[in-house]
């Protein structure tokens, strides 16, 4: 019986504990996420909370990009070609995209990545004298996202690659694009354009009220969210810089859902099952307390 004040105290303190439990695994993972996305391109971060070691590799700061569109390029051609160069040095069955650009050729160079209609793209060809290059669609691009259906004559929204440290007015975009969205309805509100977007549960689930979504590569704000669907608005002024006014209903957009959501599940998943077995241990030290008291 003397020992029921300090088990009284202890349970206190556990309780107390996982009350808080939601803000300071919240801080720990934003801790976390916020040092893989600053740390040197080929590091590691690892951190332990509640007894599990959670390791992420750096984002590569080469590859990222805002989600402020530079400009809107024009197609010039979609084909697929029998006679694509494979690392062998043989010839294989593709699919290759041709865009017209200004400023998304600016400082470009083979190799490099540029987003298309959010789509994270690696540069195959380079013209400098009908101002274009050629990119190389895989075929989880064609299946993740509806570049497949562009045809020539279509804009097309285009970013350049941005280092990480330098000014972002949009959100952290890799160009991996999760999946498409279709156009439900739009609605004009004084000079603001609304859209609905319905997409997949598994896309959902990512879609907060007020949190960050690339579409079409262009960084937005969600406003409302349901169960199958959100909604998100341009001001006028991005209205005239990007291709989404032109969407009507029926059609598709590219979604990227916000990456830190994807770490913050991953992380969680981690450290629930130790919280739970915590929770579960509290209540039962509760009930033997309780029956002693008795």
């Amino acid at each position: 019986l003397l020992l029921l004040p300090l088990l009284e105290t202890c349970l206190n303190l556990c309780f107390n504990i996982l009350s808080h439990r939601c803000r300071y695994v919240e801080n720990m993972i934003t801790i976390l996420i916020f040092a893989v996305l600053i740390l040197p391109g080929d590091a590691f971060l690892s951190t332990t909370v509640l007894g599990v070691t959670t390791k992420a590799a750096k984002l590569d700061p080469l590859n990222m990009f805002t989600g402020i569109i530079e400009e809107m390029g024009e197609v010039v051609s979609l084909v697929e070609r029998e006679d694509m160069p494979l690392w062998d040095g043989t010839e294989g069955k593709g699919t290759e995209l041709t865009v017209k650009a200004k400023i998304a050729l600016e400082d470009a160079y083979l190799g490099c990545s540029i987003s298309v209609n959010g789509v994270c793209l690696t540069a195959t060809s380079l013209g400098e004298e009908d101002s274009t290059f050629k990119v190389g669609l895989a075929p989880e691009t064609l299946r993740r996202t509806y570049l497949g259906k562009l045809q020539q004559g279509d804009a097309v929204n285009l970013e350049r690659a941005s280092e990480i440290g330098g000014r972002n007015s949009g959100h952290f975009v890799q160009g991996h694009v999760d999946g498409v969205g279709t156009v439900q309805e739009r609605w004009i509100d004084d000079d603001s354009l609304f859209y609905k977007i319905e997409t997949t549960p598994e896309i959902m689930k990512y879609i907060v009220p007020k949190g960050f979504i690339a579409i079409d590569g262009t960084s937005l704000t969600v406003c409302e969210v349901d169960k199958s669907s959100f909604t998100f608005m341009l001001v006028e002024y991005t209205q005239k810089k990007i291709i989404i006014p032109s969407k009507i209903i029926g059609d598709n957009v590219n979604l990227e859902v916000d990456v830190l959501g994807k770490y913050s599940e991953s992380a969680m998943a981690a450290i629930l099952p130790r919280l739970e077995a915590l929770e579960a241990k509290v209540e039962s030290l509760e009930k033997e307390l309780a029956a002693k008291k008795q």
